[in-house]
């Protein structure tokens, strides 16, 4: 199967978080790996490099987006960084890459890729991440909420529509 064709599925999550929360991201991107997917991240620390760290040690393929103008500045678990110049701009092209997005934990810029997501018709599988209440009378967003990173992994590829089995 061409790279192409591989379900691309963005992980995303602050750099700063506690262990469990790394260890939740490096499992995930183990499973997007092993089912044949490729992760998207911001190229960074935390949530990112666990991800990529853990789709590497299955064997997987990485991809950075990175908001500086320096490849050297993705962690050493990506594989292709690609160097945007653009800061948090960076996010739309972290969230547009992906056919759907896992947000692990979270700070403000999670938030906003889970936002980005939203806005674009990209679907979001929350594992202990921000949950949203909207202003009265309108809908709900569209976030699926996941307790472990099996159940996440499988609802993100399904919402991608990659039907590869997450084991």
């Amino acid at each position: 199967m061409k790279w192409r064709d591989r379900a691309r599925i963005g992980v995303m999550g602050p750099s700063a978080c506690p262990g469990e929360t790394l260890a939740l991201a490096r499992r995930v991107g183990q499973l997007i790996a092993q089912a044949g997917g490729i992760v998207v991240c911001g190229g960074g620390r935390g949530v990112m490099e666990a991800a990529a760290r853990g789709a590497q040690e299955a064997g997987g393929l990485t991809i950075g987006i990175l908001p500086g103008d320096d490849a050297s500045e993705a962690n050493p678990y990506v594989d292709l960084p690609v160097v945007t110049g653009l800061g948090n701009a960076r996010n739309a092209i972290n969230v547009l890459t992906s056919q759907a997005i896992i947000a692990i934990g979270g700070a403000s810029g999670t938030l906003s890729e889970i936002a980005l997501a939203l806005k674009c018709g990209r679907p979001v599988v929350g594992l202990k991440t921000w949950t949203l209440t909207p202003p009265e009378n309108q809908e709900p967003p569209s976030i699926h909420y996941a307790s472990t990173p099996e159940e996440a992994v499988a609802v993100a590829l399904k919402l991608a529509h990659f039907s590869h089995q997450v084991s």
